[in-house]
């Protein structure tokens, strides 16, 4: 692990596995670091360059100002990630947050890319922002302790939610200790520009995967994105929700295993 210097800011980054492999870079969701990837790493540093990093403004990467943490500058500083640590070209698979930021390197920097995978994301503007607005509000000025029940209930599915405390129970913990930083964050997130129109240019393949569970980004959205790509395709994960990664981590593991070897190799994927 080791602190990154991008687009005028320090990231925290993992880099593990060997470097002369192809790359699988994971980018995380709001309200989550890095480590939301372990079972990811776990899986495939054995035989490819594994990074997670956490974003600006999140984590244990560099604090930022609200105006500087948008999806936009996001997306930014991937690309220039992807570039100083020479990862071109990458699988980028990001989760929600991550999603969005995986979407804007797709449609605008695919030449960084082998494949964009957005887990529980969307291509679209928010369509929640009365919902979520005043959330984000609170959350700046107070921090996510208050709202943390919210937080867990648009994060993770009923099923996780009733049934996975061993997985829930943690990442409450790391939640509801988020100051007021975390709502600059949300912003960012919840006040996003549509990036889907942008998608139906790209050349490289994208993968949605939508947990059926979802509580904030319901299926349609990541079928949305799979119809507008040109080589787009969409999987729907059942009994998990908007954290695809961490609920439904072994078929996660499983779909991403077969999307990159199939890419990797020419040959469409059956998943």
């Amino acid at each position: 692990m080791t602190m990154v210097s991008v687009n005028g800011t320090e990231l925290y980054v993992q880099d593990v596995g060997p470097r002369d492999a192809p790359a699988l870079v994971f980018c995380h969701s709001l309200f989550f670091n890095a480590d939301m990837f372990a079972a990811q790493v776990g899986r495939f540093s054995g035989e490819y360059r594994v990074v997670t990093y956490d974003n600006r403004g999140q984590g244990r990467s560099a604090a930022a100002p609200v105006d500087q943490l948008d999806m936009d500058t996001l997306a930014d500083d991937a690309a220039a990630l992807i570039e100083t640590l020479g990862l071109a070209p990458c699988h980028f698979i990001g989760n929600s947050m991550g999603g969005f930021v995986a979407l804007r390197l797709a449609a605008r920097r695919p030449e960084l890319l082998r494949s964009a995978v957005a887990l529980g994301s969307s291509g679209d503007e928010e369509g929640k922002k009365a919902e979520f607005g005043p959330l984000v509000e609170h959350m700046q000025g107070h921090g996510a302790r208050d709202v943390i029940d919210t937080l867990m209930y648009i994060m993770f599915g009923d099923t996780s939610l009733a049934e996975r405390p061993d997985l829930t129970g943690p990442w409450r913990e790391y939640m509801v200790d988020l100051g007021p930083s975390i709502g600059d964050a949300a912003h960012g997130v919840v006040y996003r520009t549509a990036v889907r129109e942008e998608l139906a240019g790209t050349s490289v393949p994208v993968l949605a995967i939508a947990g059926a569970e979802d509580h904030a980004y319901e299926v349609p959205l990541s079928e949305g994105i799979a119809a507008t790509a040109p080589n787009g395709r969409c999987v729907v994960v059942q009994g998990v929700g908007h954290s695809v990664a961490l609920e439904a981590a072994d078929e996660v593991n499983r779909i991403l295993a077969e999307h990159v070897a199939s890419v990797d190799s020419g040959v469409p994927s059956r998943t």
